[in-house]
């Protein structure tokens, strides 16, 4: 398979590197990648636990760490205690990752680690991503950027690959629920988490509840709607989101969509 020889054989060149690990599809592809370049000792793969990342996601993280054989660190970060996080303005992911990434590159240099990863890819480029300066500023390499992957072609090379994530959903932390100026709060974003766990819970993969005080607009896809609408599900959902706390239970008719809270940037 080129393309993985091409990722493993770059990274071969770094000689050592911490991976920003999150268990999804990019980031599980970079650490078996950096874990088959340079081996166990040379490869360590950071997880983030945080508030920002639902705890089934750090579970499911970990148990692929130990069936890849991973170097893994698990990193406990209290990502609100910075208040340009709590604030949650439009250059907040900016600032969490300016910390998080700050970090692992202390990580890096207590080990001896020459370079820190993300799983960033070209497709990352055609959205709103102020985080990305942030790893601009602290030279993080994206080993995807640099051969010119696309989301798919991650997708495919995990597939061949027999990586079971291959086909994971996409993921974003769970401050990406709640719009640009509302305060973050652990509580906020436990609801939200409780909220789309219901969903899951109900075969819906691709989901993001969207806060709005007390109203949840529900975003799925669209060929998912009308399971959703089946009145014994409708029902279902309703009650539990009001048991969360919810006063309003909305279903965006444009489904799902990637940072669709970006759009009141656009506006």
């Amino acid at each position: 398979m080129d393309e993985y020889r091409k990722l493993k054989a770059l990274i071969a060149k770094m000689s050592g590197v911490v991976v920003a690990y999150s268990g999804g599809v990019d980031s599980t592809l970079l650490a078996k990648a950096a874990t088959d370049a340079l081996g166990n000792t040379r490869a360590v793969c950071v997880l983030i636990d945080s508030c920002l990342v639902p705890t089934i996601e750090i579970e499911e993280a970990v148990t692929r760490a130990e069936e890849l054989g991973l170097n893994l660190m698990r990193l406990n970060v209290d990502v609100l205690s910075v208040d340009e996080v709590a604030r949650n303005e439009p250059d907040r992911c900016y600032h969490c990752k300016k910390v998080l990434f700050s970090k692992m590159i202390e990580i890096a240099r207590e080990r001896g680690l020459p370079y820190v990863l993300d799983g960033s890819n070209v497709d990352d480029e055609g959205d709103y991503r102020p985080g990305s300066k942030a790893l601009e500023e602290l030279a993080v390499r994206s080993p995807f950027k640099e051969l010119g992957f696309t989301k798919d072609q991650v997708r495919e090379i995990s597939r061949k690959l027999g990586l079971p994530t291959w086909n994971k959903p996409s993921y974003a932390c769970l401050a990406s629920r709640v719009p640009y100026g509302t305060i973050l709060t652990e509580e906020t974003l436990e609801k939200i988490e409780q909220a789309e766990n219901v969903l899951r819970k109900l075969g819906f993969s691709q989901v993001r509840v969207r806060h709005h005080g007390n109203l949840a607009r529900i975003e799925i896809l669209p060929e998912d709607m009308h399971r959703l609408n089946d009145p014994a599900t409708r029902e279902r959902v309703v009650r539990a989101f009001e048991e969360l706390g919810y006063v309003y239970v909305t279903l965006d008719l444009a489904g799902y969509q990637m940072g669709s809270l970006n759009k009141t940037l656009r506006t």
